[in-house]
């Protein structure tokens, strides 16, 4: 059983078994173990130290980036690594910081992944390789003000196709004009360019473009006061008249259809979230147990506190199993949308009850950044709702069981 690989104060927590109770990591190869530890090693000295004060001034590290592009992990499976391994990186990511987590994954499995999956040739040429080492970032731009669960059908930007660069027959190039708005969008302040889905005026298909967020016409706004995610920088974002060369339309994207590759996969991963924040409430839940003294002895020994953080414990326990058996379809190719659904779901539900004890555990402390847990809390509402809300996801596994929609 592996022991606590997050730093600790006191040997007593220190030499305890870790949150990974059931040994997962033990499924992991040799040269993947090293890696993670190699991750840990850079979450604890470039991250941890640092998360909450990011966090409280809704401030963005841009200084990392380097350093976290020379652990060489985007897009794990693209480089040999398993599906479980590119799992376990985005939860360690996020039982030390949930935003940097989110940067990720927007960034390497949206973004990036989108560029292997769908890009041509040129477009990978042009862009890939300095994406994967973030030389340039990038965002994925779908929700829209007035549409997020229903964007498929209701997707209200749009993409209008002319003749030329310029708008004249003559002028060299095929070109789209992109007219709308998008909201939430990650990384969306200050990303190099973003993958923006629109509906084409002519024929109603979806279709994607990546956009150079300096063009002409478009114009982005960072969304205030969030209580959650605070470091990630979400954006609205405005497009009038843009013009985008037909050389940076998706090609392989022809309907909302193509979208289900690569939400299935960001759906896993926030779900590796989930699994993450759980971690993150144990590690600080059971160090202020142990450590805090209350009527004259450790809040450890009461009864109470050890019931819940067994509770805690099952929970991410349980959530574990289920991420590493999908990790095993994802494998063999099995991972279908229901089974994502399901696992974001239940997962999701089980991190809001744990949060929610680990917050009580730590009382009035329990409010505060100061002490992790306030933030860790707080950034579990946001996995809770994006890549498919808790009850969007429900009912989409309600329709595999039971062969009837509720959505529509």
């Amino acid at each position: 059983m592996n022991l606590a690989p997050v730093p600790a104060s006191g040997p007593a927590v220190r030499d305890l078994p870790t949150a990974d109770f059931f040994d997962f990591e033990s499924m992991l190869s040799a040269k993947e173990r090293i890696k993670l530890a190699e991750l840990r090693d850079f979450l604890a000295t470039e991250i941890a130290p640092y998360a909450s004060e990011w966090w409280n001034k809704a401030e963005f590290p841009a200084h990392i980036l380097p350093k976290l592009a020379g652990l060489k992990l985007s897009t794990p499976a693209q480089r040999g690594y398993t599906h479980l391994f590119a799992g376990l990186v985005i939860a360690e990511m996020t039982r030390v910081d949930t935003s940097i987590a989110t940067f990720f994954l927007v960034h390497h499995d949206l973004f990036v992944e989108s560029l292997y999956a769908f890009g041509s040739e040129e477009q990978k040429e042009r862009l890939l390789e300095d994406a994967s080492d973030l030389r340039i970032t990038g965002a994925f731009a779908l929700t829209e003000p007035g549409h997020g669960s229903d964007v498929a059908g209701g997707m209200e930007t749009r993409a209008r196709r002319i003749s030329g660069l310029t708008g004249e027959a003559d002028d060299g190039g095929d070109c789209w004009v992109l007219n709308g708005a998008k909201r939430w969008i990650g990384n969306g302040t200050f990303c190099d360019y973003m993958l923006v889905w629109a509906r084409d005026e002519q024929d109603g298909a979806v279709r994607a473009f990546i956009v150079d967020a300096s063009l002409p016409g478009v114009s982005r706004r960072r969304i205030e006061n969030k209580i959650a995610l605070r470091t990630v920088q979400n954006a609205d974002i405005e497009f009038q008249e843009v013009r985008v060369a037909e050389a940076d339309r998706f090609a392989g994207i022809g309907s909302f259809d193509d979208t289900n590759q690569l939400l299935r996969g960001s759906r896993i991963m926030v779900a590796w979230q989930a699994v993450g924040q759980q971690l993150a409430a144990f590690d600080v839940a059971r160090q202020y147990a142990v450590e805090r003294q209350q009527f004259g002895r450790p809040l450890a020994k009461f009864q109470l506190i050890q019931q819940q953080l067994v509770t805690m414990l099952g929970n991410a326990v349980a959530s574990m199993g289920m991420m590493a058996r999908l990790a095993q379809l994802q494998e063999s190719g099995e991972a279908d949308m229901p089974q994502v659904a399901l696992a974001k779901s239940y997962i999701s539900a089980r991190m809001r009850e744990t949060v929610s004890m680990g917050r009580s555990i730590l009382g009035g402390n329990g409010i505060v950044t100061d002490y992790r847990m306030a933030k860790i809390f707080a950034d579990a509402e946001a996995i809770f709702t994006y890549e498919g809300s808790f009850e969007i996801n429900t009912l989409i596994v309600g329709r595999a069981v039971t062969g009837v929609s509720a959505i529509v």
